[in-house]
């Protein structure tokens, strides 16, 4: 296995950086560049609402913004703007390439991860050579109201069954972050929780501590 993908397994707190939480380019970049330097943590760059090249914009600079730091840089969906910056990985959901192909593309050094909700598609992923996935929503979430919340009853049938690293996902806070740590996933991905923090640094070293006490 290559390093970038040697590295994933050191680090388990993921922040994912959601445009619609941040005015303008300028403000997300500076957010995540702050809670880079708070801890290593893999920051995640998620857009769905703005154009691919503007998309491709605030992948430019963050990527320029997380040069000197320790931070994995991943992107969610877009397989091209991952590779075209040079990102360290990707973030597929199933609307995007099939993981086959963003491998193809992106090549053996690269991370790629996967959303799942159900055991089917955990497996599927694990057995297509993901790297990690991304479980969830565990909790209900402003970030995918659409989404049924999972529960930790599933997401401990789940953990039972995979044998890569979980990301557990949605409504996580320091309220209930040991609950999820209990069922012995490797890692939470986080975003309001942290982006919509008044102390972003605050914020990140609190959740970096408790997964790593």
């Amino acid at each position: 296995m290559s390093s970038k993908r040697k590295l994933l397994k050191k680090y388990r707190l993921c922040v994912i950086v959601n445009r619609p939480f941040f005015k303008d380019t300028q403000s997300l970049v500076k957010a995540a560049l702050k809670i880079s330097k708070a801890a290593d943590v893999i920051i995640q760059l998620r857009d769905k609402e703005s154009s691919k090249s503007d998309i491709l914009k605030t992948a430019l600079a963050l990527k320029k913004a997380l040069r000197l730091s320790k931070s994995l840089f991943i992107v969610n969906d877009h397989v091209d703007i991952a590779r075209l910056v040079d990102a360290d990985g990707v973030h597929l959901g199933h609307s995007d390439l099939p993981l086959e192909a963003a491998r193809k593309l992106l090549g053996n050094d690269k991370i790629i991860g996967v959303s799942c909700t159900n055991i089917k598609q955990a497996l599927l992923a694990q057995d297509q050579g993901a790297d990690y996935l991304g479980i969830g929503a565990i909790f209900s979430t402003k970030t995918k109201p659409e989404s049924a919340p999972l529960g930790l009853g599933k997401l401990r049938a789940l953990r039972r069954k995979i044998k890569i690293p979980i990301f557990a996902i949605g409504g996580i806070n320091e309220n209930n972050i040991k609950e999820v740590l209990s069922l012995g996933v490797h890692g939470v991905a986080i975003s309001s929780a942290i982006c919509k923090a008044s102390d972003k640094v605050l914020a990140t070293r609190r959740f970096f501590n408790i997964l790593n006490s």
